[in-house]
């Protein structure tokens, strides 16, 4: 266990040189790093983990086939939700509006924890897409109004009237 608690704690530095060095050597110290725990055989995290530094840098179309991996390959915990969340903004982006918003839906009606207002805000940029503002703006609403420090009964109501 030792030895994965190090190479998560190397992963953030890695991480953190994100944006201060250029994105393709970013990419390549992602993948030296992944290949640690992937030589052998695919690996769930190792195929998130490259996902995210594709998608990190703009490469989204690189970032997809890698966040289907990691999922298939069975990604757990947060890593899966965040999988989740990252493929349907990929997908945004990549003018695959339908899929982004059917996954998003699902997570929003089956989990539930500190990314929910980040699956509301994916959501209603996808929705945006397909030219759903009024169910967008509901979703905006709705996770701003937990973070109000008054009027949050009043704004969660509203942002509920919008979609009657």
């Amino acid at each position: 266990m030792k030895d994965f608690e190090l190479w998560e704690e190397e992963l953030k530095t890695i991480w953190n040189q994100l944006g201060t060095i250029p994105d393709n050597d970013f990419i390549d110290k992602i993948k030296v790093h992944t290949d640690k725990i992937s030589s052998t055989e695919p690996n769930a995290i190792a195929d998130f983990e490259r996902a995210c530094a594709y998608d990190s840098t703009g490469f989204e179309k690189n970032a997809e086939p890698l966040y289907r991996s990691a999922l298939r390959l069975g990604l757990t915990g947060l890593r899966r939700r965040r999988a989740r969340i990252q493929l349907a903004s990929t997908l945004r982006n990549n003018g695959k509006f339908s899929e982004s918003i059917e996954i998003l839906r699902e997570e929003k009606e089956n989990y539930s924890d500190e990314l929910d207002d980040a699956v509301n805000a994916f959501l209603a940029l996808s929705l945006s897409s397909v030219d759903k503002d009024k169910e967008a703006l509901s979703l905006v609403l709705e996770s701003l109004s937990a973070h109000l420090p008054r009027y949050n009964k009043s704004v969660y109501n509203y942002s509920k009237e919008l979609i009657k």
